[in-house]
């Protein structure tokens, strides 16, 4: 049976659109979240989103199985850090200090202060807080519950870089949540 030579391309092209929108659409708000979370700015993170959609788009045909979801946000992370590179210089780029972020954790965790009614304005207001490496994995993990496995491939680091990043992280949450104003522990009444 002889092909038409015009009929192949379009069919490839469709096919592939339909894959795409079944497989990569679905985690567009999972994409969107954690670009918020990486910029901090709604207008960045929706370049951020939309650059990184027109990249998994365009090598889509290189995705070869796996979780699709953590091949987009990968994709998402690397996006807003290429983009960042080209801004001025800012604290994105400081070093984690392992001295003032030891992984000593004797206290509630974050998601225990969290159920103690924490408010959701006083957690973004902490979460914004942190620097971008540390905010980046509390991201992944807690609000997208990506595992540590996955976690190391979005963010191409090894799972012990991952796992001590989450511990400074989940401190430096809990530092910041139960951080009172002077004022307020003058006047608190137990």
């Amino acid at each position: 049976m002889p092909t038409e030579p015009n009929a192949s391309p379009r069919g490839t092209d469709a096919a592939r659109s339909v894959r795409f929108e079944a497989q990569v659409v679905p985690y567009l708000d999972a994409a969107h979240n954690l670009a918020h979370w990486l910029a901090r700015n709604p207008a960045d993170a929706q370049d951020v989103v939309q650059e990184a959609m027109l990249r998994a788009l365009r090598y889509f045909d290189s995705f070869h199985g796996g979780d699709v979801r953590v091949w987009l946000l990968a994709i998402v992370r690397n996006t807003f850090y290429t983009l960042r590179s080209r801004a001025p210089h800012d604290a994105l780029h400081d070093e984690l200090d392992d001295v003032k972020h030891p992984l000593v954790d004797d206290g509630p965790s974050p998601e225990t202060l969290t159920l103690l009614a924490v408010d959701v304005g006083a957690l973004q207001a902490a979460l914004e807080k942190l620097p971008p490496p540390l905010r980046e994995v509390l991201v992944l993990r807690e609000l997208e519950e990506c595992s540590y496995k996955e976690i190391a491939a979005i963010t191409e680091q090894k799972i012990g870089t991952v796992m001590s990043r989450l511990a400074r992280a989940r401190e430096r949450l809990r530092d910041e949540l139960t951080c009172r104003p002077k004022e307020v522990r003058r006047h608190d009444v137990r």
